[in-house]
């Protein structure tokens, strides 16, 4: 069986000028995007962007049941667990719009 290894980006060498300069020059014709699955037209319906969202660690007290079922998907729970929340305010700041305009 193989073996995980992680790798932080800060971990990574830092790719010099000349090969900036060498990846940018690639025309996109050239490119192999054929591994990278076409979006959906509901993905792209229900894309949304939030540039700038910083993260803030937080102490926060969650019901037993609720954190067991994040959890029980793996790695990135707290990450879900976020997305959950976030598709929660945008919902709530449509409708407030809605009900505003």
């Amino acid at each position: 069986m193989g073996r995980t290894v992680r790798v932080r980006l800060e971990d990574l060498p830092p790719i010099s000028e000349e090969r900036l300069r060498e990846i940018e020059a690639i025309p996109d014709e050239e490119i192999d995007a054929s591994d990278i699955p076409e979006w959906t037209e509901e993905e792209l319906a229900n894309a949304t962007w939030h540039p700038g969202h910083g993260k803030k660690q937080v102490t926060i007290r969650i019901d037993h049941d609720i954190l067991d079922f994040f959890r029980q998907g793996g790695r990135g729970y707290q990450t879900r667990m976020n997305a959950v929340l976030r598709a929660y305010v945008d919902a709530m700041k449509k409708k407030h719009e809605k009900d505003v305009g």
